[in-house]
């Protein structure tokens, strides 16, 4: 899958990390800052090597530096940690919302999940391609290579280092972009289209023609329409967001600075707690009853997007061909989505037990699981690694999903839910 190398390319730098703590350096997936198109025909470093080489230079560190730096280090990783909480609940919401925009009766594409994460991953793509909103943050000695016309591999480098210990950058591609996509989503509609469980959303008579079930070739066939459809849009999501940032390179305004790291991040932590909290009041005392599936989405949210970040923190340096952090989130996210579904479309529990499920598939498994950070991987791996990592995530996920809802749904079968 090496779409990205050759003319121009984009390669992954393999995560987003806080400053001044290069273990904070194995977190999420982004692209490297190569240009698409303009860019000079060089290979780029693989996922596998940049890590590799990053672990090298960790090992050489001095201590006496390390301890120089505790301070603001945590003072950061407070900031970052606040910054994935805010934009958690602003990924969720406009994942819930983009879904219900794009479901209406005779939608051309009924699976609504591919539109959220398509747009999700051409956000990444603009940010990870963008070298002008955070132009300060690089320094003054390398801002002329920045507002240069064709900056080589060395300052495209340099720039993404210094992009990844932004806080803010985190919060926008871990947390946002993130909380946006939705792996789980992806996988349970690829389950849903096997069995002709899919529906327009009006009311339970207006269905997807199929009076007695797919026969086996159709429902192989509307199983791989999804994979494919998902899979190929996020993949070219990343690039459209790469080419809008080079073509609103020369109007796009940079970021102060000095006004980032004094009033947008403390105000950061302060909006992505309290708005948390918020959520969760709302959730005791909500002004309409009705509110309660998005507000219980948004109280399980910022749990699934600091579990991820967390899980590829421990997990996505240790095997380079293979990001196991983000691979554990996918598929544990993937396995507890089929449980709430199972027992959501169970008639019992009544209207809250129906939106608490709801929530937790919506916000926790919706924000653990990522397919953003998934697609930049297999763009920046080698393209055997690739498609290794591609096939095996979706094999098992979708047998997960067999296991779990399949058992269910043919001895029971799904009843309608009671949310409302």
């Amino acid at each position: 899958m090496g779409l990205a190398r050759g003319s121009g390319e984009l390669a992954s730098h393999g995560t987003q990390c806080a400053p001044s703590d290069e273990t904070w350096a194995t977190v999420d997936g982004t692209l490297a800052a190569s240009r698409p198109v303009e860019a000079s025909p060089t290979r780029t470093d693989s996922l596998e090597a940049t890590r590799r080489r990053r672990r090298s230079r960790s090992s050489g560190r001095a201590s006496p530096r390390r301890r120089e730096v505790v301070v603001s280090r945590l003072v950061t990783q407070l900031y970052t940690l606040s910054h994935l909480v805010s934009f958690s609940l602003f990924g969720t919401l406009a994942r819930l919302g983009l879904s219900s925009l794009t479901r209406f009766p005779g939608a051309p594409v009924i699976f609504s999940s591919v539109w959220s994460n398509f747009a999700g991953c051409v956000v990444m793509g603009f940010l990870a391609e963008d070298r002008r909103l955070f132009r300060h943050e690089w320094g003054e000695a390398s801002s002329s290579s920045a507002s240069s016309s064709s900056p080589g591999p060395e300052a495209a480098k340099a720039h993404l280092a210094a992009k990844k210990t932004i806080p803010l950058y985190i919060g926008l591609t871990t947390g946002f972009c993130g909380s946006f996509t939705s792996f789980s989503s992806f996988i349970r509609d690829v389950f849903l289209a096997m069995t002709d469980d899919l529906y327009w959303p009006v009311t339970a008579e207006v269905r997807i023609p199929g009076e007695g079930g797919r026969s086996s070739g159709r429902a192989f066939m509307a199983l791989m329409a999804v994979v494919i459809a998902t899979v190929s849009l996020s993949l070219s999501g990343l690039f459209m967001g790469a080419h809008l940032a080079l073509a609103t390179e020369q109007i796009l305004p940079s970021l102060p600075q000095p006004g980032t790291r004094r009033y947008v991040d403390p105000i950061g932590a302060v909006l992505g707690w309290g708005c948390w909290l918020g959520a969760v009041l709302l959730c005791a005392l909500p002004p309409r009853d009705e509110w309660r599936g998005v507000l219980f989405a948004l109280v399980f949210a910022p749990l699934g997007t600091l579990l991820r970040f967390y899980l590829a923190l421990w997990l996505n340096g240790r095997q380079p061909a293979f990001p196991l952090g983000t691979w554990t989130a996918n598929m544990l996210g993937t396995a507890v989505l089929a449980m709430a579904w199972d027992v959501a479309h169970v008639p019992i529990g009544g209207v809250v037990g129906c939106q608490v499920l709801t929530g937790v598939g919506d916000g926790f498994c919706g924000c653990l699981t990522t397919i953003s950070t998934w697609a930049v991987e297999l763009n920046s791996l080698r393209r055997r690694h690739a498609w290794v990592y591609g096939v095996v995530s979706v094999v098992v996920a979708f047998a997960l999903l067999v296991l779990i809802m399949g058992a269910f749904r043919w001895t029971h079968g799904f009843a309608m839910l009671e949310c409302h």
